[in-house]
C-alpha cells in the first residue's frame, strides 16, 4: 500500500530544496514530535549514493537510523529513494502561486497502522514547513 501526504509551503523552491538536502537544515526539522530529535544527518545527494538520518528520543530512551539509497534525483523537482527494507519513497516539489507544494509518497510498512505512519510522516513534513517558513522571516 502506498500513502501520500502533501503540504503547501510559503517559500522559494531554492529555499525548500536547500532545507531538504542540507544536513544542518535536516537536523532542525526531521522528527515527528517535540520529544524526538535528529542529532545527525549525512547525505550524498547522487543516484546510487546514500543518506543516514539519526532519529532519537530526547530522553535517550530509544533511537534509530533512517537510511536509504537515492534512485532518482531531479534538482529542485523530485527525489526518489529506497529505504533499507526496499520500500520506495518519492518526494515531488511542485511550484505554486504562493510557494511550493511538497508531495511525499511512500510504501507503508507492516509494523504500524497506515494512519499512524501517515500521521508520523505528516508531522515531519509539518516541522519542515515551520523550519523553512521561519527562514524567510
Amino acid at each position: 500500500m502506498k500513502i501520500s501526504i502533501e503540504m503547501d509551503i510559503n517559500a522559494s523552491l531554492a529555499q525548500i530544496w536547500s532545507a531538504w538536502t542540507t544536513p544542518t537544515h535536516i537536523t532542525q526539522w526531521n522528527f515527528a514530535s517535540e520529544d524526538w530529535c535528529c542529532p545527525r544527518a549525512q547525505i550524498d545527494l547522487q543516484v546510487g549514493q546514500t543518506f543516514n538520518y539519526r532519529m532519537e528520543a530526547k530522553d535517550g530512551s530509544m533511537g534509530f537510523d533512517f537510511e536509504g539509497e537515492f534512485t532518482e534525483i531531479k534538482i529542485q523537482q523530485g527525489i526518489v529513494f529506497k529505504l533499507e527494507d526496499e520500500r520506495e519513497v518519492s518526494i515531488e516539489f511542485r511550484p505554486t502561486a504562493h510557494g511550493v507544494k511538497v508531495v511525499e509518497t511512500f510504501e507503508a510498512e507492516s509494523a504500524n497502522t497506515a494512519e499512524l505512519q501517515r500521521q508520523g510522516w505528516l508531522n515531519i513534513l509539518s516541522n519542515f514547513k515551520k523550519h523553512v517558513e521561519s527562514l524567510s522571516n
